[in-house]
């Protein structure tokens, strides 16, 4: 998918069983699995903590990948970092290590109680099942101890098989700690093995550390074990983080695609509950291998068909159906073949080709194709291994969709049957998930032995619609149908807020689409008065060719200091001619500039409706105010932080502040900064907040008394970062702008959009999307942090996505439902759509802003005469 595909797909904002370890071609040692987190040492283990992650506990399938250098030794969890996080056993009364740690998550103020209480209270159910253990559960954990040591986790779990009489079948090992049902007979028990490629005897100790309670981070840990056995013994593999059918995927032979369904599937403590939360997720392959597509290539015996293949591969990730793993491809080696040898861990050579045949029965039937190169990735590495994995393009697929297939409108339509699935159906499946977790014999077998269950009935949680707004156009207010949320109908014929002179503009089209931009010119003129917008007749300007140079010359030729308006009719929506306008008119003449591709106005019965909108784009990127809400707030700013990672250099961020510049949140101050690590957190908010309140300033001649801060792009691993490291810039140039006496009253809010959470509105046996303003702020949330789910977009098709909102600081001391009601409000003022978008204003504005500054400039925008102007929309 194209940055420009991502765009404009995110700026509407709407919704949107371990099996034995396979040794790996070319690998010196057997590979290695890093410990999961959350699982210590016994010398750290009176004070074991854990927090989980994305990315903790996944296990899954170990499988061979040609080509990969030595195994490495177990990397070291943090365990000092993790010291501090215990959370201790419900009920129990928390420590000042702890209320150190959750500081960052949960203010003073809202430790008793976060939940809001106005709207109307409805119930939702979610996409998730409690679980639950027998009333005098208790889990064992035991450190075990080799003997001399012994470093391959697989060598440790085939030392301790011969002793399942004595430790039971029912286990859970890592490599490092044991987890056990029952209690062994001695606190300290030893045993021994024989290690049977020399014959030594390895003494093994097995030592209680800990009894496990349940809701405990060590529960969870051994609860998210177990959950992959049970989903291996339902038949389902895993592909990257999620479990997939691979046996039953949907073929759409025209596109030649195919659809593998799985879940995404997790074991997290909330408030009061253990939840076992599942979503949908879906795969999609070519229905062809790599193999097929190269040679569709070179069959047309064009000169430059190897460049061709690499320009389609490279950076491409691919599938191996033998082992279900994905790998980027990184080169493509054509001095290599399936006859070419590697070395195996005991200095012997064999073939890929033979190496296929004899661990897999795979036989190679093209023994000339080049091999297919995967540089390792940074967890490998730190993993401890070493070179290049290769692959055999016969036995790879490509996943994902090109950016031609995602423009193409008969694929995504025909994809969308599939993986677009309406909240009746996805409830359904999610019901049907958890059937068969209650009917097959082995998972009812594997959790009766541990003394747990998950229920067979989506959890219910009790919800509320906040009030609907009132969207003011002008002085005119407008009620709208909250089911809709959409008031593009009544914007003809009202007054905006701001009206606009558009008096002195240009249009340029190449020849052959210069009756288009008449046309629309005429209807512009039409649309703007109703709007407020009187729009003169503009200059037109005709290209005598469509190159790149030749747009970019007769903008700045045709350019005056008095131009107020650059709108340019494109033939084609290519991104370097895109990329080249931006920068002469963002950087080299600073205008405000309008992107309009000709084939969008060839259909004159749609052209009024293109034409309306793009006159609102128009209007405020001029300075227009189209709407607003009332923001019972005074003498607040709010700002919106993003980061884009810039396309142009490896490891370049670009980060975007949007900041508001008057009580009723209209009117914004941009700014944005680059910064060279590959990375979310900002590390230049200091400069973008001085601005913008230097701004503020001017406009309102006295200094903002609050901040309220939306922060989009963090990930929960990531919150202690973001306090520590962005909080003080914030602060410092606060006070820095007002005064150093100055104490700046703070409401930050992590926005979170990708997460699996999905609720549904059950109505007359039917599950239904619940309707915008609809909040959740008990049982799937979390305990030791303030926040809340809200649902504010209306969708049409498919189940609605809710946001996260994650409030880490607040000294305002804003009461919940204010958070609640004023994020709301703000979902109703982006102006690049006449609806509710899925997070605040400020926020999409800051992501369009890092999107157009990493994806097309690269460079800083001409501050001075933009900056207080939605021109990035």
């Amino acid at each position: 998918m194209s940055g420009r595909a991502r765009g404009r797909a995110r700026g509407r904002a709407r919704g949107a069983g371990e099996p034995d370890v396979v040794r790996r071609p070319g690998e010196q040692n057997e590979p290695q699995l890093p410990m999961p987190q959350g699982v210590v040492t016994p010398e750290q283990i009176s004070a074991q903590t854990g927090g989980t992650g994305r990315a903790a506990y996944r296990g899954g399938q170990i499988v061979a990948r040609p080509g990969t250098g030595n195994g490495g030794a177990i990397p070291k969890v943090p365990a000092e970092k993790l010291v501090k996080l215990e959370m201790g056993a419900a009920g129990e009364a928390e420590d000042e290590t702890v209320r150190a740690k959750t500081r960052y998550y949960r203010a003073d103020h809202v430790r008793q109680n976060k939940r809001g209480t106005q709207g109307n209270k409805v119930q939702v159910l979610s996409n998730s099942f409690r679980l639950t253990t027998a009333p005098d559960w208790t889990l064992y954990q035991y450190h075990v101890d080799f003997s001399p040591p012994i470093e391959s986790r697989k060598l440790k779990q085939a030392l301790l098989a011969p002793h399942k009489e004595f430790l039971g079948v029912v286990q859970a090992f890592d490599g490092h700690v044991l987890y056990l049902p029952k209690r062994l007979p001695n606190d300290v028990n030893e045993m021994h093995s024989l290690r049977n490629w020399d014959g030594a005897q390895i003494k093994i100790t097995v030592k209680l550390t800990n009894e496990v309670p349940p809701m405990s981070v060590q529960f969870i840990h051994v609860a998210n074990i177990i959950l992959r056995r049970v989903l291996a013994q339902m038949g389902l593999k895993q592909i990257t983080r999620h479990y997939f059918n691979p046996d039953n995927p949907v073929i759409i032979k025209q596109h030649h695609l195919q659809v593998m369904s799985g879940y995404a599937t997790s074991v997290l403590q909330y408030e009061n509950d253990v939840l076992l939360s599942c979503d949908l997720a879906h795969k999609i392959l070519r229905d062809d291998n790599v193999m097929d597509q190269i040679y569709e290539l070179f069959v047309q015996k064009l000169p430059n068909a190897q460049k061709m293949v690499e320009r389609k591969l490279i950076g491409a990730i691919v599938m191996t159906r033998y082992n279900n793993k994905t790998y980027r491809v990184d080169d493509i080696s054509w001095d290599l073949n399936p006859t070419c040898t590697f070395e195996k861990s005991n200095g012997t050579s064999i073939s890929y080709e033979d190496y296929y045949q004899n661990h897999y029965g795979i036989k190679i039937t093209d023994r000339n194709q080049p091999l297919l190169l995967s540089k390792p990735k940074k967890k490998d590495i730190r993993r401890g291994q070493k070179g290049n994995i290769y692959l055999l393009p016969e036995l790879c697929l490509l996943t994902g969709l090109t950016d031609e297939q995602r423009m193409n409108f008969t694929v995504m339509k025909d994809l969308a049957v599939h993986t677009r699935i309406g909240p009746d159906g996805r409830a359904r499946k999610l019901l049907e998930f958890s059937d068969k977790i209650h009917k097959t014999p082995d998972v009812v077998d594997t959790l009766k032995k541990w003394n747990i269950s998950f229920e067979n009935q989506l959890a219910r949680i009790d919800a509320r619609i906040l009030p609907q707004e009132v969207i003011k156009l002008g002085t005119v207010p407008v009620n709208y149908r909250q089911e809709e949320a959409d008031w593009s109908r009544d914007m003809r014929g009202k007054r905006l807020t701001a009206p606009i002179d558009l008096r002195d503009w240009i249009v340029i089209a190449f020849k052959k689409d210069i009756d288009l931009a008449k046309d629309l010119c005429k209807v512009l003129m039409t649309v703007g008065p109703p709007m407020g917008m009187k729009i003169s007749p503009p200059q037109l300007v005709e290209t005598p060719n469509d190159r790149n140079e030749t747009f970019v010359v007769c903008v700045r030729e045709n350019l005056r200091p008095t131009t107020q308006m650059v709108l340019v009719v494109l033939p084609n929506n290519k991104k370097d001619r895109y990329d080249a306008i931006k920068k002469t008119t963002c950087i080299d003449r600073a205008v405000p500039s309008q992107m309009v591709v000709a084939r969008t106005l060839t259909k004159k019965q749609g052209l009024m409706s293109v034409a309306t909108k793009i006159a609102l784009q128009l209007n405020c990127k001029m300075g227009g105010e189209l709407w607003s809400v009332d923001i019972p707030l005074s003498g607040v700013m709010i700002v919106g932080i993003d980061t884009y990672h810039d396309s142009s250099a490896k490891g370049r961020s670009c980060g975007g502040v949007v900041a508001s510049l008057n009580r009723e949140c209209t009117r914004y101050h941009s700014s944005v900064t680059y910064q060279t690590s590959h990375q979310e957190l900002q590390d230049g908010l200091y400069c973008s907040f001085t601005a913008a309140i230097k701004k503020w300033l001017d406009v309102n001649r006295t200094a903002p008394e609050k901040f309220i801060i939306y922060r989009d792009g963090v990930g929960d691993g990531q919150l202690e970062a973001v306090y520590e490291l962005e909080m003080p810039q914030i602060e410092n140039a606060i006070r820095n702008a007002v005064g150093d006496t100055f104490i700046p009253k703070i409401t930050f809010v992590v926005v979170k959009k990708r997460i699996s959470a999905r609720f549904f509105s059950p109505s007359h046996n039917q599950m239904h999307n619940p309707s915008p303003g609809t909040v959740v702020d008990d049982v799937c949330t979390k305990k030791e942090w303030y926040d809340f789910f809200l649902v504010s977009q209306s969708v049409r098709q498919g189940t609605v996505s809710p946001t996260h909102y994650n409030v880490i600081k607040d000294t305002i001391q804003l009461r919940p439902d204010y958070v609640q009601r004023l994020t709301y409000k703000l979902t109703h003022l982006y102006y690049n759509w006449q609806g509710t978008i899925r997070v605040p204003a400020p926020c999409q504005y800051a992501h369009k802003l890092a999107f157009l500054c990493g994806q097309s400039l690269h460079r800083n925008f001409d501050s001075d005469k933009l900056s207080d102007k939605l021109w990035f929309l």
